[in-house]
């Protein structure tokens, strides 16, 4: 694997091989079950190894962070998060048991510490005492609109913390309709970082939201309520 992108964004030789062995492990188990995609090399680097790295961006990443990846799916942003900054504790939740299975062996080859994953829905596992505003930092790169993804993340973020949504280009109308739902929800809208991925012409935006109140008891709402009838 060319791995000048991965070093040129700031990794070591050693990081650069865990995530040439995370991209191995990827393709073949993709295989077995639906993981992604995009299976071309250069295109998981950038499209899903280098895009998760842009969580870095928002500057609320630190050693010791708690962090929870809600939907993680194949491990995105999570596991190349934890690649990168070892000294954070980072927990994969997923709805799914076949992934988890992979990434608990992504983990395991990859021989990565303080990383748990959780076989949940985040409609149940914001409801659990173990998870519920427990956490630094709630990521997602879920395709969902803002106000689903923010009452089924807001929730598992403590007071003080940060909610990190991943979107894509012209977030304004999403950030718009879901003003409401995070205010409800305990969240404030702190800054949109716009960023490209290198050597592609993609524009992101990480939305950062900041925890300024507990969560009301009622949400997150059981499935299908947070997909089906968003908070207005």
């Amino acid at each position: 694997m060319d791995n000048k992108l991965l070093l040129d964004f700031g990794l070591t030789t050693t990081q650069a091989e865990q995530f040439e062995t995370y991209f191995n492990l990827l393709v073949e188990w993709n295989e077995k079950i639906n993981l992604t995609a995009i299976t071309e090399e250069n295109e998981v680097i950038t499209k899903h190894f280098i895009d998760s790295l842009m969580c870095f961006e928002s500057g609320v990443l630190n050693d010791g962070t708690r962090v929870i990846d809600v939907g993680t799916g194949a491990g995105f942003p999570g596991i190349p998060l934890k690649i990168a900054a070892p000294g954070i504790e980072v927990t994969l939740l997923d709805s799914l048991a076949k992934r988890l299975n992979f990434l608990n062996e992504v983990t395991d080859k990859l021989n990565l510490d303080s990383i748990t994953t959780v076989h949940a829905r985040a409609e149940d596992g914001g409801r659990d005492d173990n998870l519920r505003e427990q956490f630094d930092v709630a990521t997602s790169r879920a395709v969902a609109n803002l106000s689903t993804l923010s009452e089924l993340c807001l929730p598992f973020v403590k007071v003080g913390g940060y909610f990190i949504s991943m979107k894509g280009p012209g977030v304004e109308e999403e950030l718009a309709a879901a003003k409401n739902a995070i205010k409800i929800l305990g969240g404030k809208v702190e800054k949109v970082v716009p960023y490209e991925i290198p050597t592609t012409d993609l524009k992101h935006n990480l939305v950062i939201i900041r925890k300024i109140a507990k969560t009301p008891s009622k949400y997150p709402r059981m499935a299908p309520k947070p997909s089906k009838t968003p908070i207005k």
